[in-house]
């Protein structure tokens, strides 16, 4: 059986995803310090002077990377949410919220370690990605838990659910650093505390505002709608 041939823009978008794919593995098993065009472009078995037919130069590849794992820890973060509301009592899946992003973060970290210090490195070519994807998952947070009745009336309480969000962002980072430097080896106990954590802030939310949040919600959905976001 003789296979269609690829069109020029199929084999572009081919050997523009074996780059990727042979730059995270480079990045998991060397680091930052191991990426460079030579080596991708070896490991995608394509001449070094095709790697800028499809991308500027690492730092480039690098964002690529980092946008498409977070569009696709989104993705299942929010399948989780929406699994974890359609069953408020059910402790598993508001866990699952917390496993996903700590799991997702243990499976290509150096992606999480540039970011976090692209942030803080004036002279980084992705320091602004970086920024605006951390602002990203902070505002996507915020806005769950208004959908939950926590409004945003006021700057008060906009700034309120923010540090919410953003405390339970870094949470999640530190304990997933944490278990792969060996002090937390069980990440199922990391999502417990992280659910507890959440729970923890929203009582004093609630408490501080005033305010019951719509329909209902119980504590198990609140810890659902502040799980931590993951690579940033």
């Amino acid at each position: 059986m003789t296979s269609t041939p690829l069109t020029r823009s199929e084999a572009k978008d081919l050997t523009r995803r074996k780059l990727i794919r042979a730059a995270l593995t480079i990045l998991d098993e060397e680091g930052e310090a191991g990426l460079t065009t030579v080596k991708v472009a070896k490991a995608a078995g394509i001449a070094q002077s095709s790697f800028y037919v499809h991308f500027k130069d690492m730092q480039e590849l690098l964002r690529v990377l980092a946008e498409e794992g977070g569009e696709r820890l989104r993705a299942s973060m929010r399948e989780a949410r929406r699994r974890a509301r359609e069953a408020p009592g059910d402790l598993e899946r508001h866990r699952e919220t917390f496993r996903i992003p700590l799991e997702a973060i243990c499976r290509h970290p150096e992606l999480l370690r540039i970011q976090l210090r692209a942030r803080h490195d004036p002279s980084s070519s992705l320091r602004d990605f970086a920024r605006e994807t951390a602002a990203a998952y902070r505002d996507h947070h915020a806005a769950d838990l208004a959908a939950l009745g926590y409004t945003a009336d006021d700057e008060r309480d906009r700034r309120r659910l923010e540090m919410i969000a953003e405390g339970i962002n870094a949470a999640t980072n530190a304990l997933a650093m944490g278990h792969l430097e060996g002090r937390y080896p069980d990440l199922d106990e990391a999502a417990d505390i992280l659910t507890a954590l959440s729970r923890g802030a929203l009582r004093l939310l609630r408490h501080t505002s005033g305010k019951t949040p719509s329909g209902g919600a119980g504590e198990p959905d609140e810890a659902g709608a502040a799980q931590g976001g993951g690579p940033r």
